[in-house]
């Protein structure tokens, strides 16, 4: 029997339109794909422009002179992007209740943050971070009369540590949660600034100046800016979908194109037109 070209074509063309509805779903999983990448890069770069601007933020505000940290009117509208890492000098008496203990991993080993709360000559408590208390290590005491502490300012730490949640009950912190050291301490909320001072030094009268331990002034700021190579990546990614995408385009064509009869076939068999 002598196969018809016109009925090859019809086969194949059904077989062409029972392919149909996978190439739609794939043609628009790879385009889903390809726009969410670039969304992602998109991204990226916008965080890399914001993290640029706080860099730049905080380098102005450690490079100039210390002022009086925010007052209790202002308290409300302190935040991490206005205020922190803000020079800052305050002035008054250490409070005096067991200081707290929140834990630390410095240059110096692991450890702790030693905070105290500092009644200011305005009648506002803030939390001063003393500084660093190796694990296992004594620490002198808060010095009592008048002190002034210079250092940074820095927003509260609500959150916790790393999978690991503040017990105050048992005396563990692995953050500098303000509001619940207040609590723990029974300190008055209404008077407790929303920020505490990771403190340069402490100067006053009868202040002891050759105490080991704590260690102040060893914040560390620095912030990392990985988002170019993120958005590289993503970018990337994009263009290899892009990629893949026209290969199956052309694999599809080429395909379809060797299914296809060939209108000047002579079959076995046939007879030839003369």
């Amino acid at each position: 029997m002598i196969p018809d070209p016109a009925s090859e074509g019809i086969a194949t063309d059904r077989r062409a339109r029972a392919r149909s509805p996978w190439s739609i779903a794939l043609g628009a999983a790879l385009a889903m794909a390809f726009f969410g990448f670039i969304a992602l890069g998109v991204w990226q770069l916008q965080r890399m422009a914001w993290k640029q601007a706080l860099i730049e933020r905080v380098d102005a505000r450690l490079a100039a002179e210390p002022v009086a940290p925010p007052p209790r009117a202002a308290w409300a509208g302190v935040s991490e992007e206005g205020d922190a890492y803000q020079r800052v000098v305050l002035s008054g008496r250490f409070v005096e209740v067991s200081e707290v203990r929140t834990q630390a991993v410095t240059a110096l080993g692991a450890g702790h943050w030693l905070l105290a709360p500092l009644r200011t000559d305005g009648g506002d408590i803030v939390l001063v971070n003393r500084g660093f208390v190796p694990q296992g290590a004594e620490a002198a005491p808060p010095p009592a009369g008048p002190v002034t502490v210079t250092g940074l300012l820095r927003i509260t730490e609500p959150v916790g540590g790393f999978l690991r949640r503040n017990d105050p009950v048992a005396g563990r912190w692995y953050s500098r949660d303000v509001a619940a050291i207040a609590r723990a301490r029974t300190l008055p909320a209404a008077e407790v600034a929303p920020y505490f001072v990771d403190a340069f030094s402490t100067a006053g009268p009868g202040v002891a100046t050759d105490a080991r331990w704590p260690r102040a002034g060893m914040t560390v700021v620095r912030f990392r800016d990985p988002h170019l190579s993120y958005a590289l990546t993503w970018f990337g990614m994009a263009l290899l979908t892009a990629f893949a995408t026209w290969r199956l385009v052309v694999s599809g064509r080429r395909f379809r194109q060797d299914r296809r009869p060939r209108g000047d076939f002579h079959h076995a068999g046939a007879i030839p037109h003369r």
